[in-house]
């Protein structure tokens, strides 16, 4: 299983750098499902593994001028600030078990699996939905600052509890609110996951024991992934990818809801 995790950890990467977002929701499943790992270790773990990869996924954007910074700061500061005080205080202070349905125990680990198989579902929607009848405006950038905000707030709030990076939801609110062109959204998104992520991740140090090696392993090999996925993302079509790559998250997030439920 874990030769299969590592396999696994190289899709993460290659999916960020085919199509600026998706790879993230897999991170945890692999981590749970693959490595054995605690679904709240897990989130942790995510957090570090998702935000390291988008930088270094950040930088040949930057250089090709598809990262808009002002954007960046304006939705990266109250998102930031969210996943901080998710991971730092909101995370730790939920119970181990929340309550009982009939036999069902609902706990903290099968709250945090369910919310993360529930964003699952609606990332593979957002995926799969065609995306030829949007259109890019040309003109001044115009700032929508306080959908802006909200939209960070409440991005960087579910980054804290199910470690994912958000791009699904990132990259449409950059392009109707700031109205960033497509490549431009997908570029400042990573910058944003990684400055989140990788600020949220340092609220859990100290508060969990971390698994440095397993952590560098994985890491390493999503980060090797994103190049590969740069590369292949010149010669193929990122739509068609990321519709079947949306499918694949869909059956994903109703597996994971399944076997939380029934089958524990």
């Amino acid at each position: 299983m874990e030769i299969i995790g590592y396999l696994a950890s190289l899709v993460i990467g290659i999916s960020l750098g085919l199509i600026g977002g998706g790879g993230s929701i897999l991170t945890v499943p692999v981590l749970v499902y693959l490595f054995g790992v605690d679904p709240v270790l897990a989130t942790a773990y995510s957090l570090f593994i998702v935000g390291s990869t988008s930088l270094v996924g950040a930088f040949p954007k930057y250089k090709n001028g598809e990262i808009n910074v002002k954007t960046a700061i304006i939705f990266g500061i109250p998102s930031i600030a969210a996943v901080y005080a998710t991971r730092a205080f909101i995370v730790p202070a939920i119970p181990a078990e929340l309550f009982t349905i009939g036999s069902l125990v609902v706990t903290k680990a099968l709250m945090m699996m369910m919310i993360f198989a529930v964003l699952m579902v609606f990332a593979s929607v957002s995926m799969i939905r065609s995306n030829n009848d949007k259109k890019e405006e040309e003109g001044p950038q115009v700032f929508n600052y306080p959908m802006i905000l909200l939209e960070g707030a409440i991005v960087g709030l579910l980054t804290g509890l199910v470690g994912a990076g958000g791009g699904f939801l990132i990259i449409p609110a950059l392009v109707l609110f700031s109205k960033l062109p497509m490549k431009q959204a997908i570029g400042t998104s990573l910058i944003i996951i990684a400055a989140k992520s990788l600020i949220g991740f340092t609220g859990d140090l100290g508060k969990q024991t971390m698994d440095w090696t397993l952590l560098a392993s994985v890491t390493s090999l999503a980060i090797v992934g994103i190049f590969i996925g740069n590369a292949l993302g010149k010669k193929v079509s990122p739509d068609s990818l990321k519709k079947g790559f949306g499918w694949f998250v869909l059956v994903m997030g109703i597996y994971i809801i399944v076997k939380e439920l029934f089958f524990k």
